[in-house]
Order: C-alpha cells, then sequence, then structure tokens
C-alpha cells in the first residue's frame, strides 16, 4: 500500500517538511481550498500544488475532495452546469497526471461530530459523536463548526437548503447520485481516473438530512448501478465501522476491485449510534483493524491509504483530528500491520 498523509495547504500547522519525515511516507492527500463548491479546478493551480508536494520528495496521489454542487445533489435544474464544470476539474486532474479523486455526496455537511475535544482516559483529547447531542443541536446557530464543512454558505441560503432536503427521499438522492455519475464516469474512464466515494460520516441520517453510502448493500447497489472501475469507493474504516451492524470485511469483499482509497481509523462505540475516535491500535478502540488491513492485502490492495483522524496527544493544538503527532504514531502502526502480513506471506509461500 502507499502510506500517505492529508495535508491541508500552507495554511496547515502540519507542515510537508514535517509530514515527510514519517518512515515510508510516500504520497499526500490535498485540494484545492478556496475554490467554491462547483468551479472548475484550474490546470496551473493544480500543477504548482503538485509541484509544491513533488519538491518536498512525496507525490501528489489523491485529490481530497473535489466538492460536488449541492444543486447536483438536489437535482435540480442547474445540476447540468455544474457537471460539466466537474468533468473539465477531472480532465484538469488527468492533465496534471492525478489519478485518484475522493469525494462525497453528503447532503449539505462533510463529517459530523458533537464535540472536537472529548477527554480520553489516557489524557488525550479526539473527536467524539453523541446521538442525543447532535439530535438537540442546531446546525445554524454557529455552535459547531468542523473542519469539512462548508462554511461559504450564508445563514437564510443555508436553511432554504436543508429546508429543500426534507423533501428529498434517499431514494431520490441516491437518483442524483447515479444521474451525476453517469455524467461523470465516462469521462474519468477516458482519462484514466478513479473516483472514490467517501462513505457517509456518520452512515445514518442527521439533521432530517437523507444518507446514501452506509452500508453493504448500499456500496454493492452503488457498484452494480454503474459497473466500471473508474466508479468506485474510499474505504473508511471510521464511517462505516461507526455502525455495530456494518461488517467491515464483508464490505471489503463486496468491494473488492473497486476500492481505490483507503481512511484508516478506529473507533470505539460508546453507546446506541455514539461514539468517540481513538488510537488507531486494535486494543483501544471497537474495530479490527488488523483483521481490516489483512484482508485488504488478501484481495490484493496496493492504492493510497491514510491514517484518518487522529487524537490530540502531548499538548498538541490544532485543526480537530488533524494533528501530527497521533496520525504519524498511526501512520507507524498501520505499516507494522503492512509489512507483517507481508512478511508472513513470504514465509508462508
Amino acid at each position: 500500500m502507499e502510506m500517505s498523509f492529508r495535508w491541508y495547504g500552507d495554511d496547515d500547522p502540519v507542515t510537508l517538511d514535517k509530514i515527510r519525515q514519517i518512515p515510508d511516507m510516500k504520497g499526500i492527500v490535498s485540494a484545492i481550498y478556496d475554490i467554491p463548491a462547483g468551479e472548475v479546478w484550474p490546470y496551473e493551480r493544480i500543477i504548482a500544488l503538485k509541484e509544491k508536494i513533488e519538491a518536498h520528495n512525496m507525490k501528489l496521489n489523491v485529490i481530497e475532495s473535489v466538492p460536488v454542487h449541492e444543486d447536483i445533489k438536489m437535482g435540480l435544474e442547474t445540476r447540468d452546469q455544474w457537471i460539466e464544470n466537474y468533468k473539465q476539474t477531472i480532465r484538469n486532474l488527468a492533465k496534471a497526471n492525478v489519478r485518484t479523486i475522493c469525494y462525497n455526496f453528503m447532503p449539505v455537511f462533510d463529517w459530523t461530530r458533537s464535540e472536537l475535544d472529548a477527554p480520553l482516559p489516557d489524557g488525550s483529547n479526539s473527536l467524539k459523536y453523541d446521538e442525543k447531542t447532535v439530535k438537540d443541536l442546531d446546525p445554524l446557530s454557529g455552535e459547531l463548526t468542523l473542519p469539512g464543512w462548508d462554511l461559504s454558505y450564508q445563514t437564510d441560503q443555508l436553511q432554504k437548503i436543508i429546508d429543500a432536503y426534507q423533501d428529498i427521499s434517499e431514494e431520490q438522492l441516491f437518483d442524483n447520485l447515479i444521474y451525476f455519475l453517469e455524467q461523470i464516469i465516462p469521462v474519468a474512464a477516458e482519462e484514466d481516473v478513479l473516483m472514490a466515494i467517501h462513505p457517509d460520516d456518520p452512515p445514518w441520517g442527521i439533521f432530517g438530512l437523507p444518507r446514501v453510502v452506509k452500508n453493504v448493500d448500499s456500496v454493492k447497489k452503488l457498484l452494480s448501478s454503474i459497473n466500471v472501475k473508474n466508479n468506485g469507493i474510499t474505504f473508511c474504516t471510521g464511517s462505516y465501522g461507526a455502525d455495530p451492524a456494518n461488517n467491515l470485511v464483508e464490505i471489503v469483499e463486496a468491494a473488492k476491485g473497486r476500492i481505490h482509497f483507503v481512511h484508516a481509523r478506529n473507533v470505539k462505540w460508546t453507546g446506541e449510534l455514539s461514539f468517540q475516535e481513538t488510537s488507531h491500535s486494535i486494543n483501544d478502540g471497537s474495530l479490527d483493524m488488523v483483521g481490516v488491513i489483512q484482508k485488504l492485502l488478501a484481495d490484493g490492495y496496493e492504492g493510497p491509504i491514510r491514517p484518518d483522524h487522529g487524537r490530540m496527544i502531548w499538548g498538541e493544538t490544532g485543526r480537530p483530528g488533524y494533528g501530527l503527532y497521533d496520525r504519524a504514531l498511526g501512520a507507524t502502526y498501520l505499516n507494522g500491520i503492512i509489512h507483517a502480513t507481508k512478511s508472513e506471506k513470504r514465509q508462508v509461500t
């Protein structure tokens, strides 16, 4: 697998110089963060980002994310113009030899947590999701802002969008996703680009908004609807694994050959539809990280993988979930599983 690391650009306190010092670090997962959703990413901006990363002896191996405009998700008449822009962005990324695009189809909000610095028994803190707290939370109040959220909407605009989604069922949202994919996947195939949809996070409805990528059934439905390699998934252990009903190995098997990117993080279930993120260790969380990585390797996955959200440890402050130290420990832990598994396989054969 190609060990990779999320980097938020020049404003990220976790610099490329620091990331490069993590053992076996090969790839950088990034994006152009100041371009509004729906607008074309200029080729020159992509090349500038790519060259900056390459100057630190790493490569831009995944774009995360190219945001999907809300008009596309809602199936509005204006969606075709935004889809055309998305196609051009795919072409520009391919021209720059960037071949994997992670994206999501979550309405309005990206990943959601109720607490950004919840304490853990070891003295560190991490992201937490408590269902009762979220049910009582008003997303328009400004009480909570998270790194993945698009905050460019004015409050009145956001209210109108949320209201509009109340009349959109999961079936309709899925149909809108397929309409989008029917337009862009032929371009991705022509340009040799792999599209990797990220699951909903958490994988159940919040704020009355529908969810469509949440379990093994939705993965099977998505992949069979457009059955070509370029239409694939980002396998995120923490997102799928937040729901105890999800069997991660079963999802890997269902998506065999169509997993184009892996997010690896561990979570501890703390109640019904509630969880807290932990270290990557199999001993700290509820997920079998060793078994999942071994299954991916057994199925021949050799693509990019990145340690996902980490704890804040050793007094570090910064972007919640995206500090340096615990993600670096996570990368090393994941490499240990990968190297040991491959070594065992060599000894057996």
